[in-house]
């Protein structure tokens, strides 16, 4: 019998409560080197190819990329995740919004994609606002904790709100004004449609800045048109805004100049206090045309029974999506979606293939759940968390992966949401065992802990871990490919280019998938469950 590992993050020794386990060290280190380049490279290539169209929802990209989970799962051992299917199904509507629109603003008529993107999420064939007053709400948070409400005394009813993306504290830089320059969840395009919604405003328009984005205009051209999915719901997302959309930043500019306002003297005011302004007697009017079309995709669920705690489960999570093909584009049409995420759906593969290579299998079930429609707002593990197969309460945690670390080994691990739990602390043993440091997320300001699929489950209370990569490169010439390759990457972000290329070195995601199987591992022979930090947010419920 072998005495599990004890935990320690930096000096701080957390010692965990240990049960003994059959499975010994020799066991451990066989199945973590199973995971190899070699082999994760097949399987990204394989989801990432023209074939696979570009994995959109409810297309033969879906088809294709389940029947291939479903083959390999099968393979390694793993039974059906939902009852005898592998497949969770999900509703979900497709909302395709005609490209002849234009956004007229003050005599001005803008024109789509080049300098607006406008669409809506009720599930409806036409919806539009005519000469509907614009209102500039700030950041468009009502956050009472913080003591903050863009909204107050105002009344957008039947107005169409203008919001600054990101949240005040990025802006600010103020460490104690919400998270400092950490994106909360107020600073998510998610939130601020939502709470427009929640105000009974008739549209709601966000400006773009690429910093305080984290992404350029070419994300928002290629993400927020084309078909848009949502869930099929009684009352057709009536309750949201009747449009919804994006302007760059040279028309907010220009706007609140015919309003008599200066716009970075706005955003400054917005920064530092609650603050909304009206633009003059400035008014938007936009038609929107929908091409609605229902269908079901799937989510996709195997489980390795526990050997001994069978109903307590591990769950590992990446999307398997992506942005499909558009076939009004010339060229290549095809958002292959390489790096995000048949990287992470290819390391789900792999980290499965480890635990199937055990001996004996853990003691707590591990499950593996690709979800559908990431792309979209998070929609497949919004799903799930809203019908879990396996009960929140019966969930250790989540570990997820999404886009891979292909920039080569690394000296460091970088956690998005650093703190949240004792994760951090468990994912510090892994580090040791490649004497690697962890750190904070290297981008807070884009918040991460709210943009991929674990937010689903610690919204349900499930500690959930999203980490992987660094900054440190483990010598030179790493550090020069970084340079080149980080380039490539950032740039093809949503792009079409974003397909897999032989010269990745996929030694730095290997790093990361043995972290997450040696995590994983842990959870699942230990006897304690992880909790989250008494400052966090989420709470089991």
């Amino acid at each position: 019998m072998k005495k599990c590992l004890s935990l320690s993050l930096l000096s701080t020794l957390v010692l965990a409560s240990c049960a003994t386990t059959t499975l010994n060290k020799t066991d451990f280190n066989s199945a973590y080197n199973t995971i190899k380049s070699k082999e994760l490279a097949t399987h990204i290539k394989a989801f990432a190819s023209d074939e696979f169209g570009g994995r959109g929802p409810s297309t033969q990209g879906e088809k294709l990329t389940l029947e291939y989970l479903t083959k390999h799962f099968k393979e390694m051992g793993y039974q059906p995740g939902n009852g005898d299917s592998f497949l969770q199904q999900v509703p979900l509507v497709s909302l395709e919004a005609s490209a002849d629109m234009g956004l007229t603003i003050g005599g001005k008529t803008y024109e789509y994609k080049k300098d607006m993107v406008m669409g809506s999420s009720r599930i409806s064939e036409f919806e539009t606002i005519e000469n509907s007053e614009l209102v500039f709400v700030g950041y468009g948070v009502n956050a009472p904790e913080y003591s903050w409400n863009d909204y107050k005394d105002l009344d957008v009813k039947n107005k169409t709100v203008v919001i600054l993306v990101n949240d005040p504290g990025f802006a600010s830089k103020d460490p104690d004004l919400f998270t400092g320059d950490a994106m909360t969840y107020y600073g998510r395009w998610t939130y601020k449609y939502e709470e427009a919604s929640r105000q009974g405003a008739a549209g709601a328009i966000i400006i773009h800045e690429t910093a305080p984005a984290s992404y350029p205009w070419s994300v928002v051209e290629n993400s927020w048109s084309g078909p848009q999915f949502s869930f099929q719901k009684e009352n057709n997302n009536m309750d949201r805004v009747a449009v919804e959309g994006w302007i760059t930043k040279d028309v907010a500019t220009e706007i609140f100049n015919k309003a008599g306002l200066d716009f970075n003297k706005q955003k400054q005011l917005a920064a530092k206090s609650s603050h909304n302004a009206d633009l003059g007697d400035l008014t938007a009017s936009v038609s929107v045309k929908n091409t609605i079309k229902k269908s079901i995709s799937n989510n996709f669920i195997a489980t390795l029974p526990g050997s001994e705690q069978a109903d307590e489960h591990v769950i590992y999570s990446a999307h398997w999506d992506h942005l499909g093909t558009d076939p009004t584009k010339k060229g290549d049409n095809i958002y292959n979606g390489a790096h995000d995420n048949a990287t992470g759906t290819a390391g789900l593969i792999e980290v499965a293939q480890a635990f199937a290579s055990l001996p004996k299998n853990p003691k707590r079930s591990i499950t593996f759940l690709a979800v559908t429609a990431e792309e979209q707002g998070l929609l497949g593990s919004k799903f799930y968390a809203t019908n879990p197969i396996i009960a929140p309460k019966k969930t250790v945690a989540n570990i997820n992966m999404d886009s891979l670390n292909l920039l080569g080994k690394v000296k460091d691990v970088s956690v998005v949401g650093i703190g949240k739990s004792e994760l951090d602390d468990m994912l510090q043993v892994a580090a040791n065992k490649q004497n690697r440091t962890i750190g904070g997320d290297p981008k807070p300001s884009s918040g991460g802990y709210y943009r991929s699929d674990h937010f689903a489950f610690a919204n349900i209370g499930v500690p959930a871990m999203y980490a992987g990569g660094g900054t440190q490169a483990i010598d030179d010439a790493t550090a020069t490919y970084r340079k080149r390759m980080g380039l490539i990457l950032r740039g093809c972000y949503h792009q079409a280019c974003d397909h897999y290329r032989k010269g990745w070195d996929l030694s730095g995601a290997v790093q990361d998938l043995q972290l997450f199987y040696h995590v994983g591992f842990n959870l699942s022979e230990q006897k304690d469950w992880p909790k989250w930090d008494i400052k966090s947010e989420f709470q089991r419920k």
